[in-house]
Parts: structure tokens; sequence; C-alpha cells
């Protein structure tokens, strides 16, 4: 795993906002970096990240149903008691699912570690499935890297493959908070695949869907019998119309049952049943007779995103956090793996390295690479391409 730094395209800015790329840059700072990319031999993305990314799903899966029956891992994952049910029957009607993404840290060499899973609302599809396979094309075609140069990106064809296969609803609906650029691109993206698909696809911002009759409903007060939302769970359990979601008959994309794989809890609960396995950090939770935070572990909230609230102690004893506003419930702990340090050498700085690894169904479907000044990845993290090439 090489970090090999490269020219920007010329225009790469000018493409990117007229194929609806609108978040490339936040505040100034870059999201999208083609000053550098990574580099894989094709060993290392089938032993290392695809195979291990495969296992690492079917444990969890296999794990689901287990939950579902158990008051104590349910209480465990703080799933409000009104929503067992719901969540059981979500699982035993074999509601479908449709992506996810595991967090790694892998440097090249040895086993990846599982940090965590976003298994409910994870983003980044487009610059995956897209942005950074017209890059390896452009790069191609301008003779900056080989022909044989490829990568590991089947994102785009496994998920318009997989709404072909859904049996959704028609129309479908399609859902984010309206003024979030970045949730509003992916599920941009999301529509146009299942419209390629042939899905009738709907849009509608998560603040004009209604309740009528304890059904959701569209502004037409047309019943909403199919959503994708790209909202956690664990808001919408909260929120004024959570009695809604378990009267309503709307299939969810993500399902119910993603509830307990988008939680923190999950890492303590594989580190249970898999001890000691390669992919595996020890995980455990936190309880009011835990010690303070130690050198070479990770304190993570059962509910946060994008980094936050998270507090690490280095081996050397350096304590580095992120704020957030996850900081009113409940911890897990999970042993220190330190992301690869790179030197990056546009900004003369390092620079650490986090894996996101794509599950599709229940199959692997590529990688994208997300880089930060700290070990902590947070949202303002940058977002750079890779290749495969031996």
């Amino acid at each position: 795993m090489k970090r090999i730094s490269v020219a920007e395209r010329a225009n790469w800015r000018a493409y990117a906002e007229e194929v609806g790329f609108n978040f490339h840059t936040f505040d100034g700072e870059p999201y999208w970096d083609e000053t550098a990319y990574y580099q894989f031999s094709l060993q290392q993305i089938e032993d290392d990240l695809e195979a291990p990314t495969e296992e690492l799903h079917q444990m969890t899966m296999d794990m689901v149903g287990d939950i579902t029956r158990s008051e104590e891992m349910l209480t465990l994952l703080n799933i409000p008691r009104d929503f067992w049910s719901y969540i059981w029957n979500s699982w035993n009607k074999g509601e479908p699912h449709l992506y996810g993404r595991f967090d790694l840290v892998y440097d090249g060499t040895g086993p990846a570690k599982l940090l965590e899973l976003n298994y409910d609302t994870p983003t980044s599809l487009f610059e995956t499935g897209f942005f950074q396979w017209v890059w390896l094309e452009d790069q191609i075609k301008n003779g900056v890297l080989p022909e044989r140069a490829d990568q590991f990106n089947s994102l785009h064809d496994k998920i318009e493959q997989a709404f072909a296969q859904l049996n959704l609803p028609q129309p479908f609906y399609f859902t984010s908070v309206r003024d979030n650029i970045e949730d509003r691109g992916t599920v941009n993206y999301l529509m146009d695949m299942a419209a390629q698909a042939g899905v009738d696809v709907r849009y509608i911002a998560l603040e004009d869907i209604g309740d009528l009759n304890e059904q959701f409903v569209d502004l037409d007060n047309q019943p909403i019998k199919g959503l994708f939302k790209l909202y956690p769970w664990e808001f919408m359990v909260q929120e004024d119309f959570a009695r809604t979601i378990t009267a309503a008959n709307t299939q969810m994309i993500e399902p119910a049952w993603k509830m307990l794989l988008s939680n923190k809890g999950i890492l303590p609960l594989l580190w249970q049943r898999y001890p000691n396995h390669p992919n595996l950090l020890p995980a455990f939770f936190e309880t009011p007779t835990s010690e303070p935070l130690g050198a070479g572990w990770v304190r993570k909230p059962l509910f946060s995103r994008e980094g936050a609230n998270v507090d690490l102690i280095t081996a050397n004893g350096e304590k580095i956090s992120a704020a957030g506003p996850y900081a009113d419930g409940r911890y897990v702990r999970q042993a220190l793996h330190a992301l690869p340090k790179y030197r990056d050498e546009y900004r003369n700085a390092d620079t650490y390295a986090m894996l996101g690894s794509w599950i599709v169904g229940d199959s692997a479907a590529g990688i994208c690479i997300r880089e930060d000044e700290s070990l902590i990845t947070k949202d303002t993290s940058r977002f750079l391409p890779h290749i495969i090439l031996d």
C-alpha cells in the first residue's frame, strides 16, 4: 500500500460541478483530493480486504437474529423498548437491505482491523462509485497511469443490480434532510442508479413527509409505501413521528434491523462472539466502574458519526479528542490500532489514512480512502482515489 503524489487533472472542479459533485470542497478546504493516490497489489485487495470484508459481514449478519431475541443485548445497544418487536418483525420478515461500509485500519501488511460499521446511512457513495472511477479512466487516458491500472470498485454496478432485484413498492421515495448538500448528493446518486434499474423514483425532503392516519404521505397526501431514508434510525426513533414508524405500511431501506448494526455496541458483541479474530480489535462496553481511559485505548459513543466525541490515548500517552454532539449517551472502549501515517508532500505534513470497505447486499463492492492530519477521521477528512497495480 503506497501513497503516491500526482498532479491534479486540469479541469476536475468544473467537471465535478457539472456532474453534481457540489460538495467537493468545504469552507475552502478540499474534500475530494487528487494530489495523491493509494496503490495496492491485487493480492492485497483480494486477500486482505475483499475476503475479510465478506467474512466480517457474515459474522455480523449471523448475530442479528440472536440480538433481536435478547433483552440483554437490546438493552446494551440502548434500543428503545417500544421498538424491540418492530425490529424483531423486520428481521423475521426478511426485510431486504441495500448496502453498508466497514471502516478499517490497514497499512498493506497483516490483517485489516475493524474500527466500526456504517450500516445504516453511509455516505461517500458518489465519490467512491463514480468520481474516483472517472479519475482512474482520465489518468489512464492522459498517460499518467498505465493501461493495466485497475480499481477495486464495483459499487455502482452492484447497487444498480440490487435495485433491480429488490422488488420495491412503486413509486419508491428517497429522502434526506433538506439543506444537507452531501446527503442530497448521495441520495441523487442512489436515485440515478435506481432509475437505471427501472425503479419509479421520487424525492421528498425529510421535513415534507406527512403523517395521515398513521401512514407516511407525500405533499399530495399520497401514501409512501417505500422509502430510502438517509437519516439515522437512532434519530428517527426519538422523533415525534416515531409512533407512526411502527404503524405505517412503509418498506424502509435500510430496514429497522440495521439499527442493531449501525451502533458501536456491535463492536464488543462481535468481540464476545469471536474473541481474538484477526480482523477484530478488543472492545468492551464502558460501565460506571470502568477505570479511566488508559494508553492504547479509544472511547466511542454508541451513537456518533464522523469521529464526533471520540477520545483516544496513544501508546505514548498523548490524548486526542474530537468534539461533537453525542456526549450524553453510553460508550464503548476499543483497543487502539493506529491508522498508518504517510507524508503528504503537497501540504508538507504527515497524514493518516483510513480505509472504507463497501458491502452491497452480501458482497464486497470496493474501497474508499479518507485522510486526516489527526488519528481521528472526521467529516472534514479528505477523500483520495486508489488504484490496483502489480
